[in-house]
This record gives structure tokens, C-alpha cells and sequence, in this order.
């Protein structure tokens, strides 16, 4: 008797439903399923691969609604039949793209909505908007992030996260620390936006799991892997104000297998673009380039809870400015040659277990960059000086190995209060770096490592409350003691669609050469070189943040806004301290200061109407200086104030449906006055000075019209664009060779008219 009971009791509930949720483009994350049969109801969520499962239903007719914020609700009738039910599920294209799926603010999946630190998301339709042809012309794009030229010569770029400079900031890719020092000075140039699916950007709060100098924040680049077989192939070609062309080839082919276990994608990329010359002096503001770039990403799925992802790219470029001339760089009056091959790649291999309560991750990843150079400025021709330089010229060779091993287990703990997902991982972060130029004797060995191991506890207290807390512990061997980063981050879910969110974090920057330090800047006829003070000790930072995010929805509009405050103390402060000259220019010491303050406000605003307008803006309000003011020239008082770092920037972005094939958008960025220092020596400018800059108003026009060739199966896209319209750009640069090439500012590039052709799979 008892045994017939628990057969007919085992028929009644062990039923399961299982299955995966889609659209035509990609799997449906993390979508809410709701089962419902009498008056019981179970529901179950998708996993990042669009699986759900829900188990103990029993036999009959069940409401099946399935729904996602920023896409359309569904509703299906379903029969549960004995045993083990398989339903996919079509869902609709996403409306709003409310609530993505990001990993860089606790190194685990989470919805946006739901981690307790705030992650803005740059998606690859934003890229392709706003006509960015590298990440360095899309990350203007976000509140409390600037990217700003440093180099009239060469143009290096830096990245400025609330008013951060560069080395404040770490830049991944696809979560790994391998974008080194020597990397940052080009690299967010040198790739290419045809790789990238989304840019996850963190302003502050990252230190705890990312380690050295991610005090400003985090940006994380995630290449594009395979979600379905697809091409893109296309031409972009522009003219920059009338004078000079820039060409751009590039291409992406994706393939997925026919059971979703394994894909590839790859990707190309061909950029030549001739040096532009803004004042007429025959010297370059914008560099010579030609890059070549290559990759690919692939995946493997051994079994359901098994992944084995493998990404790879290469890069060779070759970037010129100064003088344009023909002939080798040594006999122009002053110029810079670099000759890049870069490669980069990793490994990573996912498994879950444990009921999908568990899973562990181990990877595997680096970088190389070999580099050819010349910096230099030719004496006056026909003097002694002149015939030395042209007998030992200032070449140069710059070597780079960055790598990264390590693991993470997350859990997931269920049997106290509520759920809690615990991570702990370890990593091993080594990165050498030797820059030499024997006829400056100037020589950069630079080898650093770091062990890390991090904590962390993502735990939902309650329906509305949860708590990120955690600490990374790093040996790095350049220092004594290991520094404790920790970092606590409150999620209050006010309603569905409103969080507050409160975040508490420490980090440190290591006393070694980051980014502009490997830089060599020309002023007053020389050259200008850093070096670290033999006495240099790690800066340490707190970090306080707190942000108000509301988006309210409806299935043909919704608008929303996000305002955040920052608040930072840096202690030991790094400043380039001017220490005199020598025989080939200025000399500057890296030292530690008193400390510094950066505090401000960021707000966003976000509408769209039925997909057929939409309207992004944001601006950021602050303030950065020392605690006591730091030299910047030995001619100069000293100033508080951090140079180059506006008070008031910010952006807008509106787009606009006119067909179901044609589109357009008119992209802004605003500039803020800045303090800035110029150094004396060129004909047109003599002695140092300290001025403020003038404010930029940069506007981009775009419109793209789509054919569609559906007997082909294929979309031609026709692309037109004016980035630039009212060319505000900088119009007071040094003249000739004794210029500072560090006297550059405002918007990278002057007008630029842009034509582009591209096919496509439908």
C-alpha cells in the first residue's frame, strides 16, 4: 500500500519542464518563467545561456508566462506530460535594452538591475551609432569618462574616469588584467570596435577584485562571440577637414553549430590613414597610421555544464608624426615612428556543478607587443650637433610581456536567509616591460608581479536588500606588505524599477611607471623623460559612491535616470615634479605628494518612444586637486588644481527612426574650461604659462539607409556621417620643432566627412 502510494504520489508531481528561451538573434538571459497550474505557481529563471528548468509539476494544463524588462511579455498554454517535457521559446526582439547581463562588477553574471554595482553598458549598436571605429572615439559616451589626446606628435590617448587621469583606471579585456602600461599608451586606439560586443564600464568601486590601479574605475572589453552564423563586411572611408583620407576595411563572420555546442567568430580590420596637418607649419597634429588587425574567438561545450572559450587577436601598426617628409624619421626636424606587432589572447575553461549551484573558472591569458621607435629632434643642419645626431639617431626598441593564470569558485548559498552567492579566486599577474634608447641613455626595466587572492559575498538579504562585500589581498613585488583593497557595496531595490545603491572601496596604484610615464614628450627644442623617485611608495585611495537609478517602462516608451556622487582621498599622491635638465631636455621625478581630492556628481538621462526616437544624455559636475600645490614648472607657482581635468563635461545622444529602413542620429560632446600648463621654446610661444582653455562643442551627424536583398538573404547598409560639424577644434598648437607636444586638447580630431558601405546577413 505504502509503496502504490508513493508511485502514484511520484506520477502526480515528478514531472519536469525544461528548455531554452531565444530570439532570432541570440539566447534570452536570465528571463523570468512563471508556471502556473490551479492556484500553485513555480518560477524559474533562464541561466546565462538561456536554459531553465523547473522541476515537481504536476500532470495537466499550465499557464506559461515568460518575461524579460525591456522586452515583450509572453504567454503560452502548455500540457505537462509525464516524465521529462522539453519547450524552446521564441521570444520577441528586445524593446529596451533595460537590463543587460554584466559581469565586471562582481566577476559573476548578474542582470544590471540587480547588481549592487552600478555597470554602464556600451553595446555594439551604441558603437556602430555613434561611428566609432575604435574603442578610443566610443567611451566619450558615458558619464564621468573622457578620453583626451596627450601627444600633438605621436597621440597617445588616456583614459580620464572622473577626473582620474589614465593610470588610475584598469582596462580589460574580457576580464583580464593584460592591457599593460606600455599597452595603454595606443591601445585604445589601435583596436578596432568591429571586435568588441560591449564596453562594461565601472566609475570607482573596482579595486577589490581588479587590484593596482583601478582606483578611478573599470572598463572592460568584451570581444564578440559567436551567437549565430552571420556576416559583416564593409568600407568606411573619411575625409578630415578637406585635406587628408582615412580608409577603413573591416569584416566579421560568425558560425554556430547546428546543436549550439561550438562556434567561431573572426574578425579583420584594415585602417590607412595619411597625417593631417591643422596650422600649416608641415607638422603633423594628426599622425600617419597604418594598422593591420586580426582575431578570432572560439567556444566548446564538452557537455551542458561544461565551456571552453579560446580568443586571440593581432596587430601590427605602423604611426608616424612630426615633420612630413619622405625618407627615414632622423632627418625630419622633429618627429615619432613606432612600429607595433601586438598579440593577445586567452584561454578560459567554465564548469558547473553541484546542481548549478557551483561552478569554477580557471583561465589562462596574456599579451606581447614588440616595438620598434624613433623620438627625436634634428639640430640645426650642417653643425656639429646635426652630425652626430645623424651618426647615432635616437632609435629605440620596446619589449612587453604582460600574463595573467588564475581560478574562481563561486556557490551558491541557499539555507540562510537568503540566497547567497559566495566567490573566492586567485590570480597570478606578471608584467615586464624594457624600453631602451641608447643615444638618450635612457633604459626602462620594469618587471612587476602580483599574487592576488579575492573574497567575495553577493547575498540577497531580502527581496529588496542585498549586500556585495569582499576584499582583495595582493603581494606586489614592489612592496613589503600585502595591501588589503576592501570593498562593500548596498543594493536597496525600492521598487521593480528604482535602486538605490550605496558603496564603500579602497585600492592602491604600485610605485612603478604607468602609461604616460613611458611617454617621451618634446618642448622647447628637447626631450622630456620621468623617472621614479628612489623613495616612491604605493598611493592608497577610499572611495565613497551612491547612486539613484528610476526607469519606468511601458511597451511603447520609457525614460529613466541614473544620478551618482563620487567622493575620493588619495593618499601619497603620485605628481611629475620638474628636477631641471640635461644635454637632451627636461627631466621630471614621479613622486609622492601630500594627497589629493576628487569629488562630483554625475546624472544621466535616458527616453525612448516606441523604439522610433530615442535620447541619451549626461553631464558630470567635479572637482580634483591636491591637498597642497604640486610644481608643474620651475618658472611657474605651483597649482592645486589638477591640469587637464574640466569641471563640467558631458554628452547627448539622439536617435531617430524616419523608416523601418533608414535611421538617423546626431551625437553631442561638451567640454568644459580646464587649466593647462604650456611650455615656452616654440617660435610662436617662449616662456611657460598657465592658461585656461577654451569650451568645446563637438556635434556628429549620422545616417545610415538599410536595402534589405531578401531573395540574397543578405542587407546592404549605406552609411553617411559628419563627425565634428562645426569643427571646434584647438586652433592655438606650437609651430615647428621646438613645440610642446604635450599642449594638445579638446576633441581628437577636427571635421570629418565619413562615407562607409557594408553587407550583412539578414
Amino acid at each position: 500500500m505504502i509503496i502504490s502510494v508513493l508511485f502514484i504520489h511520484d506520477i502526480i508531481i515528478a514531472q519536469t519542464l525544461e528548455g531554452n528561451i531565444y530570439d532570432k538573434n541570440s539566447v534570452v538571459s536570465f528571463a523570468n518563467v512563471l508556471i502556473e497550474i490551479d492556484n500553485e505557481s513555480i518560477v524559474v529563471s533562464s541561466d546565462i545561456d538561456g536554459n531553465y528548468k523547473a522541476d515537481n509539476l504536476t500532470l495537466g494544463k499550465v499557464n506559461i508566462t515568460i518575461s524579460r524588462l525591456g522586452r515583450k511579455t509572453q504567454n503560452i498554454k502548455y500540457t505537462i506530460k509525464k516524465g521529462i517535457n522539453s519547450l524552446d521559446i521564441l521570444m520577441g526582439e528586445e524593446i529596451y535594452n533595460l537590463d543587460q547581463i554584466v559581469v565586471t562588477g562582481t566577476k559573476t553574471f548578474k542582470r544590471r538591475t540587480k547588481s549592487p554595482v552600478i555597470v554602464n553598458v556600451l553595446d555594439k549598436n551604441k558603437l556602430q551609432e555613434v561611428q566609432a571605429c575604435n574603442i578610443s572615439e566610443a567611451l566619450n559616451f558615458q558619464s564621468g569618462v573622457r578620453v583626451e589626446t596627450d601627444c600633438q606628435t605621436c597621440n597617445y590617448t588616456q583614459l580620464r574616469i572622473n577626473g582620474l587621469s589614465g593610470g588610475y583606471s584598469q582596462i580589460l579585456i574580457n576580464g583580464r588584467a593584460i592591457f599593460s602600461p606600455l599597452t595603454g599608451l595606443y591601445g585604445m586606439e589601435q583596436i578596432p570596435s568591429n571586435m568588441i560586443d560591449r564596453i562594461e564600464v565601472i566609475r570607482g568601486g573596482g579595486s577589490s577584485l581588479y587590484g593596482s590601479s583601478a582606483v578611478g574605475g573599470v572598463v572592460n572589453l568584451i570581444t564578440k562571440s559567436p551567437r549565430s552564423s552571420n556576416f559583416d563586411f564593409g568600407y568606411s572611408f573619411r575625409r578630415i577637414n578637406e585635406s587628408s583620407n582615412d580608409n577603413l576595411i573591416f569584416g566579421n563572420g560568425s558560425f554556430l553549430s547546428n546543436n549550439g555546442k561550438s562556434g567561431a567568430t573572426f574578425y579583420v580590420n584594415n585602417r590607412d590613414r595619411e597625417y593631417y596637418d591643422h596650422n600649416g607649419d608641415n607638422f603633423s597634429e594628426l599622425p600617419k597610421l597604418k594598422d593591420n588587425t586580426f582575431g578570432a574567438n572560439f567556444f566548446f561545450k564538452p557537455t551542458n555544464s561544461q565551456k571552453i572559450e579560446l580568443n586571440f587577436g593581432s596587430l601590427h601598426e605602423y604611426r608616424y608624426g612630426g615633420e612630413m617628409i619622405d625618407g627615414a624619421p632622423h632627418f625630419a626636424m622633429q618627429s615619432e615612428e613606432r612600429v607595433h606587432d601586438f598579440l593577445v589572447g586567452n584561454i578560459d575553461y567554465s564548469i558547473d556543478f553541484n546542481s548549478g549551484n557551483s561552478s569554477l573558472i580557471t583561465y589562462v591569458a596574456g599579451q606581447k607587443t614588440n616595438r620598434e621607435h624613433y623620438t627625436g629632434i634634428r639640430p640645426d643642419i650642417g653643425s656639429s650637433e646635426d652630425i652626430e645626431h645623424l651618426n647615432n639617431p635616437p632609435y629605440g626598441t620596446s619589449f612587453n610581456i604582460t600574463t595573467q593564470f588564475g581560478l574562481q569558485l563561486n556557490h551558491k548559498y541557499t539555507q540562510f536567509i537568503g540566497p547567497n552567492v559566495l566567490t573566492i579566486g586567485s590570480e597570478v599577474v606578471s608584467d615586464y616591460v624594457n624600453d631602451e634608447i641608447s643615444s638618450y641613455n635612457y633604459l626602462i626595466d620594469q618587471n612587476v608581479n602580483t599574487l592576488a587572492i579575492y573574497l567575495q559575498s553577493d547575498w540577497s538579504l531580502t527581496e529588496k536588500f542585498s549586500l556585495l562585500s569582499g576584499a582583495r589581498f595582493d603581494k606586489h613585488s614592489l612592496l613589503k606588505n600585502i595591501v588589503v583593497s576592501p570593498r562593500t557595496s548596498l543594493l536597496y531595490n525600492i521598487k521593480t524599477n528604482t535602486q538605490l545603491r550605496l558603496s564603500y572601496s579602497t585600492g592602491f596604484r604600485a610605485p612603478q611607471a604607468f602609461d604616460a610615464d613611458l611617454h617621451i614628450a618634446f618642448a622647447g627644442g628637447g626631450v622630456s623623460r620621468i623617472t621614479l623617485a628612489e623613495n616612491l611608495k604605493e598611493e592608497t585611495s577610499n572611495s565613497l559612491s551612491g547612486s539613484l537609478n528610476y526607469d519606468y517602462a511601458q511597451e511603447n516608451y520609457i525614460y529613466g535616470f541614473t544620478l551618482e556622487g563620487f567622493y575620493t582621498i588619495l593618499n601619497d599622491a603620485f605628481y611629475q615634479d620638474p628636477s631641471g635638465s640635461d644635454e637632451f631636455g627636461d627631466l621630471y621625478i614621479k613622486r609622492n605628494g601630500s594627497g589629493a581630492k576628487v569629488k562630483g556628481f554625475s546624472l544621466d538621462l535616458r527616453a525612448n518612444y516606441n523604439k522610433i526616437i530615442q535620447l541619451e544624455t549626461g553631464f558630470t559636475v567635479q572637482t580634483s586637486s591636491y591637498d597642497y600645490p604640486v610644481l608643474h614648472s620651475n618658472v611657474l607657482e605651483a597649482k592645486s588644481n589638477f591640469l587637464k581635468t574640466p569641471n563640467l563635461y558631458g554628452f547627448s545622444n539622439i536617435s531617430f527612426k524616419l523608416k523601418n529602413n533608414i535611421n538617423s542620429s546626431i551625437n553631442y560632446l561638451y567640454t568644459g574650461k580646464m587649466d593647462l600648463i604650456h611650455l615656452g621654446g616654440a617660435i610662436n610661444h617662449i616662456t611657460d604659462e598657465y592658461i585656461i582653455s577654451n569650451v568645446f562643442h563637438q556635434i556628429d551627424f549620422n545616417l545610415n539607409y538599410n536595402q534589405y536583398l531578401n531573395n540574397m538573404g543578405v542587407k546592404l547598409r549605406y552609411l553617411f556621417g559628419i563627425k565634428n560639424v562645426t569643427n571646434s577644434y584647438q586652433s592655438n598648437f606650437n609651430i615647428l620643432k621646438n613645440r610642446d607636444s604635450n599642449f594638445i586638447y579638446g576633441p581628437s580630431t577636427p571635421r570629418m566627412i565619413i562615407f562607409g558601405l557594408s553587407v550583412s546577413s539578414l
